[in-house]
């Protein structure tokens, strides 16, 4: 996310840190290469041109010219203007009405299926709140049952129209049997197409016009970049959409749309989508965002996902097992499976500050394999090696790479690098070490 901008950022401010003082006309070039860089990353070359422009009358300003670290302040200012871009602060979703109706718009293909089940597993998670999914959409083949399966998935019952209701029907019925059987909270898949037309946008106002949603959100493809921007601003100008969820943001290494659909439609997005996952959902934060894209990291976002994810009772019990040196293989497998909860390996790193910056790291790209084969191998062990590692000799060590299909030589890996983490662990407790126990810390995983 935003990988190839942040690199030709990060280049920019060190040549500005190498001229200790700054004058207008180092400020002038270094602000010449973010204009670039922003145009490269496919940033609206006007909302480019505007962002420049603000940065750099406040750049000449007393606060970056009389300071003692002028280029730290140049990128504090351009923090503070990539967040004021992309909207501040996420306003949240306002979800007034006795049921709520959210309602996904966007062109077939954003991914609005798909969402509607990850937004409807976030508002039953992180609201409290009972949700309804309401396939809308009458014309892609298989929709109504791809929904069912995904609501299934997560525990969110799918209302299921009759064959023959035409699609505004749909979403009057489903709001009348949300109101009858207690659900609070209606999201709304509606039909997408291929690309903008007349038909689509008559079809969306008459549900508007019927259901009044508190909510009209776009799902859009980040990896569109530019596209993505006028869809947001077409849709804008028909429905007066409410804010915009952008899928595929992990792979989109440029970052154009998120950084130009706010300016240009003045509609904030609410959401990004971040892998295939069904969790794979999370608020936008323009100030997170702003960090990460400056090499900062995002570690709130970190932390937040850590103590959704980690297990406090668990993690207290593991405490006790380390400090009495009992760490075993399953307590270890147990840890691995609690990191792949909170993310890939690439994203956990891209949260750390400063960790796009260390020398070689943008060409090491961990292997989530590698921690599946771990997994294998210890599962493919009995309960009794996986409590005590030592009894597993050279005919144990061929089962165990048989049943995990790997081989001899990743079981031994496994062991040595194993039993150097209990020698460490050991070290640790006998020099009283170990800072657990706090209440927020990170020391589980």
């Amino acid at each position: 996310m935003f990988e190839s901008l942040s690199e030709r950022l990060n280049s920019v401010f060190r040549k500005l840190k190498g001229h200790g003082k700054l004058n207008e006309q180092n400020i002038k070039e270094g602000l010449r290469e973010v204009r670039m860089a922003l145009l490269e990353a496919d940033v609206h070359y006007k909302v480019a041109r505007d962002f420049i422009e603000s940065v750099r009358q406040r750049a000449i300003g007393q606060e970056v010219m009389e300071s003692l670290t002028p280029a730290q302040q140049v990128i504090k200012i351009v923090h503070e203007e990539l967040t004021a871009l992309m909207g501040g602060v996420n306003p949240g979703l306002d979800l007034k009405g006795q049921p709520s109706a959210i309602m996904l718009v966007g062109l077939q293909g954003s991914g609005k299926t798909t969402t509607a089940a990850k937004l409807a597993r976030f508002i039953k998670e992180n609201k409290n709140r009972r949700p309804y999914l309401v396939p809308a959409d009458i014309y892609r083949p298989a929709a109504i049952e791809q929904l069912e399966k995904l609501g299934n998935h997560i525990g969110v019952p799918v209302y299921i129209p009759d064959p023959q209701m035409s699609p505004i029907d749909i979403c009057t019925n489903a709001m009348a049997k949300a109101r009858t059987d207690g659900y609070d909270i209606v999201i709304l898949d509606t039909a997408g197409r291929l690309h903008i037309n007349e038909a689509l946008m008559e079809e969306l106002r008459k549900i508007k016009d019927r259901i009044y949603p508190s909510e009209i959100l776009l799902v859009a493809d980040a990896m569109t970049g530019q596209d993505a921007v006028n869809v947001a601003q077409t849709f804008n100008e028909w429905l007066n959409i409410d804010g915009v969820i952008l899928t595929k943001m992990e792979g989109d290494a440029r970052g154009g749309a998120a950084l130009s659909i706010k300016a240009v439609t003045g509609t904030p997005i609410k959401f990004i989508g971040v892998g295939e996952k069904i969790d794979a959902l999370e608020l936008f934060h323009p100030d997170r965002v702003a960090s990460r894209i400056l090499g900062m990291g995002d570690i709130l976002s970190l932390v937040e996902k850590v103590q959704a994810t980690i297990d406090e009772k668990k993690a207290r019990e593991l405490e006790k097992k380390i400090r009495k040196d009992s760490f075993t293989l399953e307590d270890f497998r147990d840890q691995l499976r609690q990191i792949r909860k909170i993310g890939t390996l690439e994203q956990i790193l891209g949260m750390m500050p400063g960790m796009g910056k260390i020398k070689g790291l943008k060409n090491l790209r961990p292997d989530e394999k590698e921690l599946v084969k771990i997994e294998a191998i210890i599962n493919s062990m009995t309960p009794k090696e996986r409590q005590n590692y030592v009894i597993i000799n050279g005919s144990r060590r061929k089962r165990i790479a048989k049943g995990s299909g790997t081989t001899v030589q990743d079981v031994n890996r496994l062991l040595k690098n194993y039993s150097q983490a209990l020698k460490i662990i050991k070290k640790l407790n006998k020099g009283g070490m170990w800072g657990l126990g706090r209440r927020g810390s990170i020391p589980y995983v």
